[in-house]
């Protein structure tokens, strides 16, 4: 196989293996400097977590999806290596590796992420269309996530102008199915990305993982139409919590789908009327290029191995209810190092979840 290091390969073994998240795989190379390293390490650290082994996904298994990547004319993206969007780089949570195939050079664009209500009116999908329309126009990447109603209009306006699909599924799956041209056209003439592999059908649990995407590429976020608790605030939550902007156009207070959007409004995210208030938020970015962010994992951490005594204060104080980790790290009395070590074992064992906002429960 050519085209891809060891190092590559070692790096998406690990991604994929069972049990690792973005937050343990950057543990585990932070800790062990090297992917191959992290995946020599991980039986015993899932035996001190006190369960089985996790599958560590084979060689040739991985082999085979950067084949089909490369059929496909795609590419990947590693953290902290080469194209990886700077600004999705910053999270805690970001993606090691990305799948993408389109134009690369939208990547250095200042984005702005626009999503809404799959059910939308007529009315708010033509002032979509035309809001992101205006916005390309303006010299910003249009973000969306390729769902139906909002997110369809937006790519629809922007393509021309510059437009990003963030996708819930495998690069070569098209979702839904009555996008598949708009999602070839994007593919060539905009940009698409997705997490998961190739041939993975998009679940229930991949569209968070998609909305944190779109708002991590995003200088902020743009809500059109949404009803309260859906996927859409959730994008809007995650923009927050990342430090950027909230945006939302309001609507009638009769629709329940403008309660979402007004919502936000009341709580403080910026009224949106036209294009020139959403690129009010960017113009400061057009000022520098955008820098990369890396990692650098060359060095081993010297983080120590907890005792049982510790392991114990930890796994008392954990619950099928999410804490966070810091109000962990403040009842334990204990060295961060040694709470984070902890987690890590528990975790890799299967007997650890994490949550948004760096909370985390019992399995």
């Amino acid at each position: 196989m050519t085209g891809f290091s060891e190092d590559q390969l070692a790096r998406l073994r690990l991604i994929r293996s069972d049990n690792v998240g973005p937050v343990t795989y950057f543990q585990l190379l932070a800790r062990y400097g090297s992917a191959k390293a992290a995946l020599d390490a991980i039986p015993d650290l899932a035996a001190r977590g006190g369960g089985r082994p996790p599958r560590i996904a084979p060689r040739a298994a991985i082999e085979r999806e950067m084949e089909r990547v490369a059929a496909l004319g795609a590419r990947y993206l590693f953290l902290g290596q080469g194209l990886y969007p700077p600004l999705l780089a910053e999270l805690d949570t970001a993606p090691p590796a990305l799948i993408a195939k389109g134009q690369f050079s939208l990547l250095d664009m200042p984005a702005i992420a626009m999503v809404g209500a799959r059910n939308a009116s007529a009315a708010a999908c033509r002032f979509a269309r035309q809001l992101a329309q205006d916005v390309a126009g303006g010299g910003a990447v249009v973000v969306s996530g390729l769902a139906r109603g909002i997110d369809t209009a937006v790519h629809d306006g922007a393509l021309e102008g510059g437009t990003i699909a963030v996708i819930a599924g495998g690069i070569d799956v098209y979702y839904p199915p009555e996008n598949e041209a708009r999602q070839k056209a994007i593919s060539e003439r905009g940009l698409l990305i997705a997490e998961q592999p190739p041939g993975v059908q998009p679940h229930a649990r991949h569209f968070p993982y998609r909305n944190r995407i779109i708002a991590g590429l995003s200088h902020g976020t743009v809500v059109l139409e949404a009803a309260p608790r859906s996927g859409s605030l959730i994008t809007a939550r995650y923009a927050a919590e990342f430090g950027r902007d909230v945006m939302a156009v309001p609507g009638s207070p009769i629709d329940p789908r403008a309660q979402g959007c007004n919502g936000l409004i009341r709580d403080g995210a910026t009224l949106i009327q036209n294009a020139e208030d959403v690129l009010e938020t960017i113009r400061p970015f057009h000022l520098r290029p955008l820098a990369q962010v890396g990692r650098d994992y060359a060095a081993p951490a010297a983080a120590p191995d907890a005792s049982e005594k510790e392991r114990r204060v930890v796994l008392d104080l954990l619950s099928p209810t999410a804490v966070s980790v810091d109000e962990v790290i403040r009842q334990a009395e204990l060295p961060p190092a040694i709470v984070h070590m902890v987690l890590l074992e528990l975790e890799l064992a299967g007997r650890l979840e994490r949550h948004a906002g760096a909370k985390v429960s019992l399995a």
